[in-house]
């Protein structure tokens, strides 16, 4: 028997709980999670699992997806709506895999997802992941951990996640990350789109690290910034005497920015070295702010180089769309600005973070960086204050926040509607923490929900995390 991971708040073994309805995998992986040193309990389905759950005690679980009474993405759902003090992280396994039943599994709460048929080395190696990512999070997220004495820490909202230098809390960036741990031992090419300043360069950066391909070079191409004869000697011949950015990323991984401008004149060249990886093995991700498939249609691009590149697609919705982000990239920004700066700035003003999330950021996270640079090098004391912001948006905060809602001609009942499914949404789907945000008690938010549910012909306002595509 090995020794497993302990939990560093209590020098003891995790706790783990194993959850199917076929009593020979639960047998199988109770005795293999206990040779390798782990607490291990079973149950027989998802009832039993929820109840187990609410006695506290269990650091992870490894549920099927397939069972009959409830089934995993219910039971995920369940173990979100639950009033306990700790949830249990969260391992999916089914026979009946796919990307879209691992985004639904990450967006409900789940860490990873595993398919069967599986080798038990790839479960240990997850669970060890998951446990230590487990223990890490209980480290106050950035922008609480820096914002110094009077700060206000809700510990049912969700944390903050970090994969390579990406930050973020919201679903969206949730489900990315799983997505990028998915491709751990994969070389497959990757398309990532996304509005300009979303952070595709970063996300590229981050499916290389997390490859097999880690310890070798990224290299990175700007195919809207030359002519096409400098972007050829660029790419394949190298200048300067320096080699060309394919045979610099050999072997690494090469990332395309702005692919949707390459040179119809490269296309050739381009999908040689994809179909075949000769003369340079190189891995290429490739960006674009573009809709790619709009152009295969309008014939502005090659329909054989988009398949060769757009083995897995990625796309990093706007900042706008992930509000949850907004506060733990402001407080990175801020932390890594003031160190470069020496200054004092340590967190941000309880105004400044409700403008902050307030704002649309049409430039995205660039635009986010930039403000918070400029506010850490016009501040003075420990936190940053709106008087550090730029004048057009302290103006916002005069804006009539209801001339929308009045152009629009909604009844009050319907923006009552809008604006508790934009706090559900924003909120992960917690009804607990939607309803403290909203400032009324839980019964009063089912009830609600329970009302829009009975009318006929319309369904209650379902946030993201618990509507299944």
């Amino acid at each position: 028997m090995s020794t497993a991971p302990q939990d560093p708040s209590n020098h003891k073994p995790f706790h783990l709980l194993v959850v199917d309805d076929d009593a020979d995998m639960r047998d199988l992986l109770r005795e293999e999670l206990e040779d390798e040193g782990y607490l291990v309990e079973v149950a027989a389905g998802g009832r039993t699992a929820v109840e187990r759950i609410r006695q506290g005690g269990i650091d992870l679980m490894v549920s099927d997806v397939r069972m009959p009474d409830l089934d995993g993405l219910d039971l995920l759902k369940e173990l979100r709506a639950m009033e306990v003090a700790q949830r249990p992280h969260v391992i999916t396994i089914t026979a009946f895999g796919s990307i879209d039943t691992a985004i639904r599994a990450v967006k409900l709460g789940a860490f990873d997802y595993i398919t069967k048929p599986f080798e038990m080395r790839e479960l240990l190696v997850t669970i060890e992941k998951a446990l230590q990512e487990r223990s890490t999070r209980d480290v106050a997220a950035p922008e609480i951990a820096e914002a110094g004495a009077g700060a206000v820490v809700e510990s049912a909202a969700p944390r903050t996640e970090q994969l390579g230098t990406l930050f973020g809390r919201s679903s969206a960036l949730r489900e990315l990350f799983a997505l990028v741990r998915r491709l751990e031992q994969s070389s497959a090419n990757v398309l990532i789109t996304g509005e300009p300043g979303t952070g595709k360069e970063t996300l590229a950066r981050a499916v290389h690290q997390h490859s097999p391909r880690a310890s070798q070079t990224f290299v990175a191409a700007r195919c809207s910034t030359m002519t096409p004869e400098a972007l050829e000697q660029a790419l394949f011949d190298g200048t300067g005497g320096n080699p060309g950015l394919f045979e610099q990323a050999a072997g690494g991984t090469l990332f395309m920015d702005e692919v949707a401008d390459l040179p119809t004149s490269l296309y050739t060249r381009v999908l040689g070295v994809l179909q075949d990886r000769q003369p340079h093995d190189v891995r290429v991700i490739a960006g674009t702010n573009r809709d790619l498939e709009a152009e295969l249609k309008a014939g502005r691009f090659r329909d054989d180089l988009y398949y060769r590149l757009a083995v897995v697609q990625m796309n990093i919705p706007p900042l706008r769309e992930r509000v949850d982000d907004v506060l733990p990239l402001a407080q990175h920004f801020l932390a890594r600005s003031a160190n470069r700066a020496s200054k004092p700035a340590r967190g941000l003003d309880e105004e400044v973070r409700k403008l902050l999330c307030a704002y649309s950021f049409p430039g995205n996270v660039r635009e986010l960086e930039n403000l918070v640079e400029r506010a850490v090098a016009l501040s003075n004391g420990p936190m940053i204050t709106i008087g550090d912001l730029p004048a057009s948006l302290r103006d916002r905060r005069n804006q009539d926040r209801l001339a929308d809602a009045l152009s629009q001609g909604l009844t009050l009942g319907e923006l009552e509607r809008a604006y508790i499914e934009r706090v559900l949404d924003a909120e992960g789907g917690n009804k607990t923490r939607a309803a403290l945000r909203l400032g009324v008690d839980r019964r009063t938010l089912y009830r609600k929900l329970e009302e829009w549910e009975a009318e006929k012909g319309i369904a209650p306002p379902a946030p993201k995390g618990d509507r299944l595509p």
